[in-house]
């Protein structure tokens, strides 16, 4: 019960009469289902600003409508609609169909922060995209104007995706070292569809997955909702620690290991070439593929990263996961998966079961970027542009969280990984901090158990909102603490 809908105290309708009328609205018309618990007293007096003898007047109406019934231990439920008061059959209960559903809902706060993006008056100092500022919009729209709109298809792609994007990629990657083939390449809908293929076509239910701790994927439940296990593996400033590796693969007959090794979502942890080089080879005597999740590895600063793993790969271990999500848009929902072809085959049939292929538009529009060169002028400015914006933010936190925390220096990619050095209650910074107008990304939303950390990006909010927003976060610090 999120609505927008604002009481109107000008009105000459009682405040009463109009909150029973759209509570009873939105009763009568089905969107508030039999069954759905109504927020408190209290909460609904919050909701709509007024006093509580206010809301017991409506709920006391509502309640004499038949609409509304209190029941011990489960509050106010709606008790009847216009289908339950008119129909002889009882109306589908969708509570029951929700709660019903394999896929696993997010946690409250990452559901919290959902939301609240959608506030364009917040001070986003998590989110992990590029801002919108930094977006190329203009030119993305001359891609579809003139000479360069010769190739464009509105029709169904090959199941692998378009021919020639995939050409250009396997023409992209070869700069970074990887010799991919062009039907080794599956193009897919940004990185978490292809997660959801792996998990659906090349993992039985039940199976063990490793991941860094902390990780990007204890913050989506792309792999539980499937039935899988995480088991998180502990990081230093060099990445995952790999001594623990082979003993816990044999302790949990582990399926595969994802990870993000380049600035690393959410520390921003670069591993290092040793650390690549161990991974590989335990992974490889263990027997242990690798997801690589590479969709920040363009966005270094003052030299290119390490090799990737499947740079280094020399039995078909890994499999590689690239974006354009990060650099060039996240609207364009366009990523690909490389690697073996029997795998590449199973994952786009599967694809081609569940959306028939990414959108013909977006998969132009990145063949063109790459194509014409467009894409590397832009990564240049996009690297200027963070690494401008990483040095404003370590000079706020220089200033203002020297004593009350610690930080990494990020060589590359969004984020800072923020160590509050005091004891601290996490979810009432948080909800404080939302009632200041800051948005942030608690740590315990990458590992349950963290109360100590905040993943800051320096991606999205402008340099004045850092600014403000950083030095509140530290006034709001300093009080729960």
């Amino acid at each position: 019960m999120t609505e927008e809908w604002k009481l109107n105290k000008s009105s000459d309708i009682p405040l009463h009469q109009q909150i029973y009328n759209y509570m009873k609205n939105r009763i009568m018309n089905g969107e508030w289902p039999v069954g759905t618990r109504i927020p408190t007293q209290r909460d609904l007096a919050a909701k709509f600003g007024v006093n509580r003898s206010t809301i017991v007047y409506a709920l006391g109406e509502l309640a004499a409508d038949g609409l509304i019934q209190s029941k011990v231990g489960q509050g106010t439920v709606i008790a009847n609609n216009t289908w339950s008061l008119l129909a002889a059959t009882p109306p589908p209960d969708w509570n029951q169909y929700v709660k019903s559903g394999s896929y696993q809902p997010n946690i409250h706060m990452i559901q919290q922060i959902n939301r609240s993006e959608t506030d364009p008056d917040i001070i986003r100092l998590g989110t992990g995209e590029l801002s919108p500022e930094l977006l190329p919009t203009g030119q993305m729209r001359e891609i579809f104007s003139g000479s360069m709109a010769s190739k464009l298809s509105l029709g169904y792609s090959e199941p692998k995706g378009s021919l020639y994007l995939r050409e250009i990629i396997s023409d992209y990657l070869k700069k970074k070292g990887i010799h991919a083939t062009p039907s080794s390449i599956l193009i897919i809908s940004g990185g978490l569809q292809g997660l959801q293929l792996i998990s659906l076509g090349l993992l039985y239910q039940g199976s063990a997955i490793f991941v860094e701790n902390p990780s990007y994927l204890n913050s989506i439940h792309v792999f539980q909702s499937a039935g899988m296990f995480l088991h998180g593996i502990p990081m230093d400033q060099h990445g995952i620690r790999t001594e623990s590796i082979g003993r816990l693969k044999r302790q949990h007959n582990a399926a595969l290991l994802y990870t993000i090794p380049t600035f690393h979502n959410p520390t921003g942890t670069l591993m290092s070439s040793r650390r690549r080089t161990e991974l590989l080879q335990i992974c490889a005597r263990e027997r242990l593929p690798i997801i690589e999740d590479d969709v920040y590895g363009d966005l270094w600063f003052d030299a290119p990263s390490p090799p990737s793993l499947k740079a280094l790969d020399q039995q078909g271990l890994v499999l590689y996961m690239g974006s354009m999500s990060k650099t060039l848009g996240p609207g364009l929902r366009i990523g690909w998966i490389v690697g073996p072809e029997p795998v590449i085959d199973r994952l786009s049939d599967i694809k081609m079961q569940t959306d028939y292929g990414s959108s013909a538009l977006s998969q132009h529009a990145v063949a063109e970027w790459l194509s014409s060169g467009m894409y590397e002028l832009h990564l240049m400015q996009i690297r200027a542009e963070l690494r401008s914006r990483r040095d404003f933010t370590l000079d706020i936190l220089k200033q203002y969280f020297h004593d009350i925390a610690q930080w990494n220096i990020p060589q590359g990619g969004f984020y800072i990984w923020l160590h509050v050095t005091k004891p601290i209650s996490i979810r009432p910074l948080f909800e404080q901090a939302l009632k200041e107008g800051i948005l942030l990304n608690p740590g315990n939303i990458y590992d349950r158990s963290d109360q100590q950390h905040l993943r800051l990006s320096y991606a999205y909010a402008s340099c004045n909102q850092l600014e403000s927003g950083l030095i509140k976060l530290a006034e709001l610090i300093r009080l729960h603490t």
